[in-house]
């Protein structure tokens, strides 16, 4: 089941660095990340693919730019965003 807005806001303030975009039910959680160069957006994206399936939870990604990456967080099969949301966004803040 997705959160309700009150709860993805008390877990925003945790996730400081990802943005709440609303759209049906609690939305998505999205973060831009700017690298040096397309080789670390890239190896970084590698990184971000290998927790993700570690944790069974697959991110959008977005590879932009040359050196951009968007990651967009969402629990489809909940219409919004879980708990499981968050925790993946934790560990992507780790790998940067």
């Amino acid at each position: 089941m997705a959160m309700e807005e009150h709860d993805v806001a008390a877990r925003l303030a945790e996730a400081q660095l990802w943005r709440h975009s609303p759209g049906g039910g609690a939305g998505s959680i999205e973060r831009e990340i700017v690298f040096p160069d397309f080789a670390a957006a890239i190896a970084f994206v590698d990184s971000v693919a290998a927790v993700a399936e570690e944790a069974n939870h697959h991110p959008d990604i977005l590879v932009h730019g040359w050196n951009k990456v968007r990651l967009t967080l969402s629990t489809h099969s909940a219409g919004g965003l879980t708990d499981a949301d968050f925790d993946l966004a934790a560990r992507i803040d780790e790998l940067l």
